[in-house]
């Protein structure tokens, strides 16, 4: 991992369809410079051949399926600069039933940017990727209220969209950090303040995002999910990615399942370099002071405050593939963890309308649930709120997965 890929930001950015992700992921890269030469050449003949209007929405749309349709399938990324850091953006999908690629471009971003339509207001959607960008561990969440141009600039219109906003997020415990008008198309409010809304006091949405901090992953505990074990010179080498925090050499690690104590021996960066040191997003093998025959692909080796190991969990999930009825086998995967079990549902629910009550025996496409996670071997996980990796799972049923969650 370059140091330039290593640093950059990553920011989910999601929303209803057509309440304008890709134009403005397509403004941002346009303002700051981003765009290679001939690409907005590119972009405005697209948008002309397809009579959208709008260049900029084609900037990440890498197929011509999704040029036909107008929509955005799969989860795409690219980087940007501001004047203060380098920026990844996760551009997900909007459209219900490609859910399934929002959970997993939002997993690993550290912010979000909920886009919400000034006509259009707060939809089925919209309330359905707020509750599941805080169910995935992502508490910095800019709203951008978009298209503000068709509303003529009101800032009555913006008003009341910023009450809706902020109740819509008080139901799923978050508070926006911050509210921004913008006009993806034109450009008011993305990189830079614009005359058009005297009337909004606030920074522009670029600069929102270059204030946003958060808790750098190498300080937080040790993990390392275990890839598999390799050999040299009979000599056993553990490899896998770091998930979370640092290492260095003699530093006293945990292994889990079991709760056996060790210690690093040295640490061996690829294809072919030794380190004193690794930390968060490395690839890295490294061996044991004490060899241990039983660390295989799926042990977690940790180090501060440990995980939770056992065989019943408390979690949230959400289910994306054709519906589970409670106590029907499945797998869990987490990191590099794979074990069987099966779910106990608790209370079933839309989160596009949270209070609506759904029968508790099965799950189905688009619902939620509060559950107990129940394996037939030992797994290691976190609370999402100090380790999101290790925070979170995926379920699977006969290979395919068919769900996602949290652990509470």
């Amino acid at each position: 991992m370059t140091d330039a890929i290593k640093s950059a930001f990553p920011i989910a950015i999601t929303g209803h369809v057509d309440h304008g992700k890709s134009t403005l992921i397509g403004r941002l890269l346009y303002d700051t410079g981003t765009l290679q030469s001939g690409r907005y050449q590119e972009m405005l003949q697209s948008s002309l051949e397809t009579g959208r209007g709008d260049e900029f929405a084609f900037v990440l749309d890498a197929f011509e399926e999704e040029r036909r349709r107008g929509i955005t399938i799969d989860t795409s990324q690219i980087y940007f600069n501001s004047k203060l850091r380098p920026y990844l953006i996760i551009d997900t999908p909007g459209h219900r039933e490609f859910i399934r690629n929002m959970v997993t471009g939002a997993s690993y971003a550290k912010a979000a940017v909920l886009i919400v339509d000034a006509v259009e207001g707060v939809m089925e959607q919209t309330r359905r990727h707020a509750w599941l960008l805080s169910i995935v561990g992502i508490q910095e969440i800019c709203v951008a209220v978009n298209k503000m141009d068709a509303v003529a600039y009101s800032s009555d219109a913006f008003a009341a969209l910023s009450v809706a906003v902020e109740s819509l997020f008080t139901e799923f415990g978050l508070s926006p950090a911050a509210i921004v008008p913008i006009s993806a198309r034109v450009g008011d409010n993305v990189a830079k303040l614009s005359g058009s809304m005297p009337w909004y006091t606030g920074k522009s949405l670029l600069e929102v995002l270059d204030s946003l901090e958060c808790r750098p992953i190498e300080e937080r505990p040790f993990r390392f999910p275990v890839q598999d074990v390799y050999r040299f010179d009979s000599e056993p080498i553990v490899v896998g990615r770091i998930e979370s925090g640092a290492v260095r050499i003699g530093e006293k690690v945990t292994i889990y399942p079991g709760g056996r104590e060790s210690a690093i021996g040295t640490i061996r960066t690829f294809p072919s370099s030794e380190a004193a040191s690794a930390s968060y997003g490395e690839a890295i093998g490294f061996t044991l002071e004490a060899a241990d025959a039983e660390i295989v692909r799926g042990s977690v080796i940790a180090a501060g405050a440990p995980p939770t190991c056992g065989r019943e969990f408390q979690a949230t999930v959400f289910w994306f593939m054709d519906e589970y009825a409670a106590g029907d086998p499945v797998t869990i995967r987490c990191t590099t963890q794979s074990v069987p079990g099966r779910i106990l549902l608790h209370q079933v629910f839309d989160p596009a309308q949270p209070d609506a009550e759904l029968p508790s025996d099965l799950i189905c496409v688009g619902e939620a649930a509060r559950c107990t996670i129940l394996t037939e071997v030992d797994l290691a996980g976190d609370h999402p709120g100090l380790i999101p990796e290790t925070g979170r799972f995926v379920i699977e049923r006969e290979g395919i997965p068919a769900g996602a969650g949290i652990f509470r």
